[in-house]
């Protein structure tokens, strides 16, 4: 498909590997750029901090938090290339959302990077270095600061944000760049805060059965604030 002139060419996609939402829109978007040649910079959103509950930990005081640690190991695979947290995004994300692996837990997180042909020892390495947490903080605070709450957020390089597309089944192909197109529209209007489609049973259980490897293979409750 040849590009279009008006046509967003970059966008920073900010994501915490412990969201089902945001692995699909990943997906989606991933088609996105193999159709156009979209520009996909991976940054990082922490749910555990925005959902963080009075008096609990912030998620860099734990030895070991699930999404933020992950997130530290893929900002120090980013420091060498940004492919490599690309891969590092997907084989996670696959392995929780699609197989019900636990790759929040240490030793599976070792065992995915090996079988990346990577060293497992970069998830003692980004757990050791304090400044993965620092990096993957700033990026968080910077998305929060400007009203985000939560992932896929887009930020394109006019600087619009952007909550979603949340979805389900993920387009490909042509329908996956007319997907874009529309969600790209919005950025016309920036005063259109919110359009939604509400849920019937059947969509609930399609969710559900989507989702069961993820609700399977977790190992916290998931925090549902409203949108605000």
């Amino acid at each position: 498909m040849s590009p279009r002139p008006d046509r967003h060419t970059g966008v920073d996609f900010h994501f915490d590997i412990m969201c089902p939402w945001a692995y699909q829109t990943s997906l989606w978007i991933r088609n996105v750029r193999e159709e156009t040649g979209l520009d996909i910079r991976w940054r990082f959103f922490s749910l555990e901090e925005i959902n963080r509950q009075e008096g609990k930990k912030h998620p860099w005081e734990r030895e070991w938090s699930y999404g933020w640690s992950m997130m530290r190991i893929g900002a120090l695979l980013r420091r060498q290339d940004m492919s490599l947290l690309d891969r590092w995004y997907a084989v996670a994300g696959r392995a929780l959302h699609v197989e019900g692996r636990k790759p929040h837990r240490p030793e599976v997180a070792e065992e995915l990077l090996a079988g990346m042909d990577l060293d497992p020892g970069l998830v003692a390495e980004a757990i050791g270095d304090p400044t993965t947490g620092d990096e993957v903080g700033a990026e968080h605070d910077r998305v929060a600061s400007r009203g985000a709450f939560g992932v896929p957020t887009l930020v394109f390089d006019d600087n619009q944000m952007l909550f979603g597309p949340v979805l389900v089944d993920p387009p490909e192909g042509e329908a996956a760049v007319r997907l874009w197109d529309l969600t790209t529209g919005w950025l016309e209007f920036p005063h259109l805060f919110e359009v939604q489609r509400p849920k019937s049973g059947a969509d609930i259980e399609a969710i559900a059965t989507a989702f069961s490897p993820y609700l399977e293979a977790r190992d916290w409750f998931s925090v549902q604030n409203p949108t605000p």
